[in-house]
C-alpha cells in the first residue's frame, strides 16, 4: 500500500512539474561543490521534486578500437544491478523510492537523468550512486541486454531509414567513429566481453567529461553536497575524446538498392559551427529552408505544390567533431528523382538570391514564439541547461537567445546562404528502387 501511494504521489508531482506555465525568465545559478564539481541550478521550491541531469562528454564515439558497441552495451547495463542488488532488486528499490532514472548514449554524450522526491532524496541518490560507481555487470544481465542490442541491429538491417543513415554516415565520416552505428555490428557486439564493458565504464564515466544541471526543490548548498556524494568517487580522468572528423561531400548521389515501393533519401553537406558568428543567421535560414514546419520552402515546393512527399525537413547537425546541414524525405520510387531535382533547384535558388522579407519575418516569429514553450517543466529546463553547458553557451543564453534571432537581417541571411548552401557539394543517399536515379560517386 505504501509503495502504491508513493507511486501515485510521484505521478502527481510529475504531472504538476510538466504543467508549470512557460517561464519568461529562468534564474540560473552556477554552483561549485566543495570537491570542485560544477553544476547549473534553478531553484523551484513550489513542489518537493528534483530533476537532475548528468552528461558525460564523448559518448559512444569513445569506443576503443575494435570494440564498437561497448559503450552502448555498457549504458544499457548500468541499472541492471548495482552493489548488493541484482537487476530485479535495483528495479524494486527504484520503485519503492518512486524515483526514476534513465540512461542513454549518443555519438557525443552519455546521458543520465534522475527524478526524485525531496523526502527520498538521500536514498534516491545513494541508489543512483551505486549504479554509477559499482555496477555489477552480471553475466545473465550482459547476455540479456546483448540479445536486445543484437535484435536492434538485425532490425536496422531491414529498415530503409536505418540503412540510409548507415550509408550516409559511412559516406560522410570516413574512418571516424561517427561513420559507424553506436550499436556496433553483430560481430563486434557478439565478441564483447565483460572486461570490455568494465573498460568502457572506466573510460567514459569520469569527472573530466562531466556536466551537471538540476532544477527543483534543492538549494545551492544542498546540490554541492549531493554532487560530491554522488560523483566524487568517479575516476578523475578518462579516455581521450575523439578528434575532428574529416567531412567530405562531392555532390554525388549514392543509391542503395532495397525492395520497397517508397525510397528514402538523406541529403546534405557541410554545416556551420555552433560558435560561428553567423550561426544564428544559419539557424533562421534553415527554418526558412526546411526546418519541418509547413511554411518552409522545401515543404511548399516538394509537398504542397507537387505532392512528391508527405514530409521533408532539414536541420543543422552541430556535432562535437563535425558540422553538417542535413535533410531527409521519402517518396514513391517513380517520383523521387523529381523530388531530388526540386531540392537541388531550391538549394541553388536560395544560395543565389537569399530569401524574402516575409520569409525572414515569419521564421523569426516562429522561432521566438515557440522558444518559451520549451520551458514547461523542471525536467525540460534541466535538460536544456545541461545542453547549454555541452555547447559552451553562456549562462545568460536563455535570456539573450531571442534577441540574437531578432537581430538577423536580410543581409545576414544572404551572406550565410552564400557560405552555407553549396549546390555543387549537395550529396544524396537514396535507399529503395528509385526510377531514373543512379549512383554517381564512382
Amino acid at each position: 500500500m505504501i509503495r502504491q501511494m508513493s507511486r501515485l504521489f510521484f505521478a502527481l508531482l510529475a504531472t504538476l512539474a510538466l504543467s508549470i506555465p512557460a517561464r519568461a525568465a529562468v534564474d540560473i545559478q552556477e554552483v561549485t561543490s566543495p570537491g570542485g564539481i560544477t553544476a547549473w541550478l534553478v531553484e523551484e521550491h513550489s513542489i518537493p521534486f528534483v530533476a537532475l541531469e548528468l552528461r558525460f562528454k564523448g559518448g559512444a564515439s569513445m569506443d576503443a578500437p575494435g570494440k564498437r558497441g561497448a559503450i552502448n552495451l555498457m549504458t544499457g547495463l548500468i541499472e541492471e544491478g548495482a552493489g548488493s542488488l541484482d537487476a530485479q532488486g535495483f528495479a524494486a528499490a527504484q520503485e519503492e523510492l518512486a524515483a526514476k532514472y534513465s540512461f542513454d548514449v549518443y555519438d557525443d554524450a552519455l546521458s543520465i537523468s534522475a527524478r526524485f522526491l525531496t523526502e527520498n532524496r538521500d536514498a534516491s541518490i545513494a541508489l543512483l550512486k551505486s549504479a554509477l560507481v559499482d555496477p555489477r555487470f552480471d553475466e545473465d544481465a550482459v547476455e540479456r541486454v546483448r540479445g536486445q542490442v543484437l535484435s536492434i541491429i538485425r532490425g536496422d538491417l531491414k529498415d530503409p531509414d536505418a540503412i540510409a543513415s548507415t550509408a550516409f554516415d559511412k559516406m560522410t565520416f570516413g574512418g571516424h567513429p561517427y561513420a559507424t552505428s553506436s550499436n556496433g555490428t553483430t560481430e563486434s557486439v557478439t565478441a564483447l566481453t565483460r572486461d570490455d564493458i568494465v573498460a568502457a565504464h572506466k573510460a567514459v564515466l569520469t569527472r573530466d567529461h562531466l556536466y551537471v544541471s538540476a532544477v527543483g526543490d534543492i538549494t545551492a548548498e544542498e546540490l554541492g553536497a549531493l554532487m560530491d556524494d554522488l560523483l566524487g568517487e568517479l575516476p578523475a580522468t578518462g579516455a581521450p575524446l575523439p578528434g575532428p572528423a574529416e567531412v567530405s561531400f562531392d555532390g554525388s548521389t549514392t543509391v542503395v538498392p532495397y525492395a520497397t515501393p517508397q525510397s528514402v533519401a538523406l541529403f546534405g553537406h557541410h554545416g556551420i559551427p555552433r560558435d560561428h558568428p553567423d550561426f544564428f543567421a544559419a539557424f533562421v535560414l534553415n527554418t526558412v529552408l526546411g526546418a519541418g514546419n509547413f511554411d518552409s520552402r522545401l515543404m511548399v515546393e516538394v509537398r504542397e505544390k507537387r505532392g512528391l512527399t508527405y514530409g521533408i525537413y532539414t536541420y543543422l547537425a552541430a556535432k562535437d567533431n563535425a558540422d553538417l546541414l542535413v535533410g531527409r524525405f521519402a517518396s514513391a520510387n517513380d517520383r523521387i528523382g523529381e523530388a531530388i531535382q526540386v531540392i537541388k533547384d531550391q538549394w541553388a535558388l536560395i544560395a543565389a538570391e537569399g530569401v524574402g522579407q516575409e520569409d525572414l519575418d515569419n521564421a523569426k516569429t516562429y522561432l521566438t514564439g515557440a522558444y518559451p514553450l520549451r520551458f514547461d517543466g523542471n525536467a525540460n529546463i534541466a535538460g536544456i541547461m545541461v545542453g547549454m553547458q555541452l555547447d559552451h553557451m553562456p549562462i545568460d543564453y536563455i535570456a539573450t537567445r531571442n534577441d540574437k534571432i531578432n537581430a538577423v537581417t536580410m543581409a545576414d541571411i544572404k551572406r550565410v546562404a552564400d557560405l552555407l548552401l553549396d549546390p555543387e557539394r549537395l550529396s544524396f543517399v537514396v535507399v529503395g528502387q528509385p526510377v531514373g536515379v543512379e549512383t554517381t560517386n564512382y
